[in-house]
């Protein structure tokens, strides 16, 4: 063969190389693309990505709820723990999600309540109950984004609550004036939060920070229980109320919603706590041992929690969405700041599946309901249905189960808000 030949034969040869070699690079780049498109696609619940369900259900429930939270001289709106909850979810909503909608329910749900001189309508400060303080923290979240002065001198007034708060024998916060020596839960996530991003926001004395690091370690001390890692939901310094046992004070059942409670308050003490406050270690011990008690009781098969949290799927028991919202959000947080394992997102994505899943129906072409909510459950006092709050299985069971109740709604809102994150670092992470 001729030396022309060659090189003709040769150079065909290279160009069905380079044709090959092109074609198999332009696949491979076309693989990668869609490996990586696929890799970064958010994970969705029951159809939507958890960001959008926090939408759904906050859109859902301003149209339901109207004005009906705000103030006006003949109406019967008063200065209420859930709807500061609820307000509170929508500006940290609005914060991922901007609509105008968000901050203007708010202000006209918290901001009505609250005059020049920063008095609050309808709150009573000689009652001295922890809920009322609940609704500051979105008096701070206005504070932050109005800078009207109105807003802080509000917040100073509910801060003047906690100098003569009546405490326990050992310093502990009565949940309520009417509540003699009883510490409960829920008044941690009502008070401490609020107290310490106020002294943070406007640098109050340190000792908003001691005392809370102090309430923390009380209610630890008096309602944790080692065997089930669970806390009781009260606890009576005087060991007198019919509720208390006798010898340790605590009432005797492991209610999902007051441990839920806990669980947020702890997770958002530490957004405002100093790193290097001595009690800080102390404060995220604590928390460890609590979300551990937590992940234990979490139903296998739903990623759900049940309303006695140790007692399963006993007759009478049933999966209640107020305290699995305030769980997978308190989860979700503690992973997404680094404050505990990231182990626990694994609970988070469940829990947040469950309840999308389960305990989420469409209720119109707009509109979404979250069921199976305990309407409402406490410790002594007088109810006004008749029954004796005697803090009983039967007792926890018994309360009506509703659809929408805001202390479900906000902690569903702030959990899409959380999960969202954890999908988008997982995402970002493959």
């Amino acid at each position: 063969m001729t030396n022309d030949k060659w090189k003709k034969l040769s150079d065909y040869t290279n160009v069905c190389f380079t044709i090959r070699r092109s074609s198999f690079l332009i696949l491979s780049s076309i693989l990668l693309v869609s490996c990586a498109t696929k890799s970064i696609s958010p994970p969705t619940f029951s159809g939507a990505t958890p960001i959008e369900w926090s939408r759904r259900l906050a859109d859902s429930e301003m149209t339901r709820r109207g004005s009906s939270f705000n103030w006006t001289p003949d109406g019967k709106a008063k200065w209420d723990y859930t709807a500061g909850l609820f307000t509170l979810s929508l500006l940290k909503l609005d914060a991922q999600l901007p609509n105008p909608h968000y901050l203007t329910f708010s202000e006209g749900a918290i901001g009505s309540f609250i005059a020049p001189d920063g008095s609050i309508r309808t709150y009573n400060p000689g009652e001295y109950q922890l809920d009322a303080i609940n609704p500051g923290k979105t008096v701070l979240a206005l504070w932050q984004r109005t800078h009207e002065p109105r807003y802080q001198k509000a917040a100073a007034t509910l801060c003047a609550q906690f100098e003569t708060q009546p405490r326990t024998f050992d310093g502990g916060f009565w949940h309520k004036q009417r509540y003699t020596n009883q510490m409960w839960l829920d008044g941690i996530y009502m008070g401490a939060p609020f107290y310490v991003e106020s002294a943070a926001l406007f640098g109050e004395p340190a000792v908003a920070f001691d005392d809370v690091a102090k309430q923390i370690r009380l209610i630890d001390e008096h309602t944790f229980d080692p065997p089930t890692g669970l806390n009781y939901h009260g606890w009576d310094a005087a060991k007198i109320q019919p509720w208390a046992n006798p010898v340790t004070g605590c009432s005797s059942n492991f209610w999902a919603r007051a441990e839920g409670w806990y669980a947020m308050a702890l997770v958002d003490v530490l957004d405002y706590f100093p790193t290097n406050h001595p009690t800080r270690a102390e404060i995220l011990a604590t928390f460890q041992k609590t979300c551990a008690g937590i992940v234990k009781y979490q139903d296998a098969k739903s990623g759900l929690w049940w309303q006695i949290m140790d007692q399963g799927s006993r007759p009478g028991n049933y999966q209640e969405a107020t305290a699995s919202a305030m769980f997978v959000y308190a989860l979700a947080k503690v992973v997404n700041h680094g404050y505990l394992s990231p182990d626990y997102a694994v609970a988070a994505n469940r829990g947040f599946a469950g309840i999308t899943k389960k305990l989420i129906e469409r209720d119109g072409p707009n509109s979404w309901s979250l069921t199976q909510c305990c309407a409402v459950a406490g410790l002594g006092g007088s109810p006004s249905n008749g029954k004796q709050r005697d803090g009983s299985f039967d007792y926890y069971v018994g309360e009506p189960v509703i659809k929408n109740d805001l202390k479900g709604i906000g902690p569903f809102i702030l959990a899409g808000i959380e999960v969202q994150q954890l999908s988008d670092t997982q995402s970002s992470h493959p």
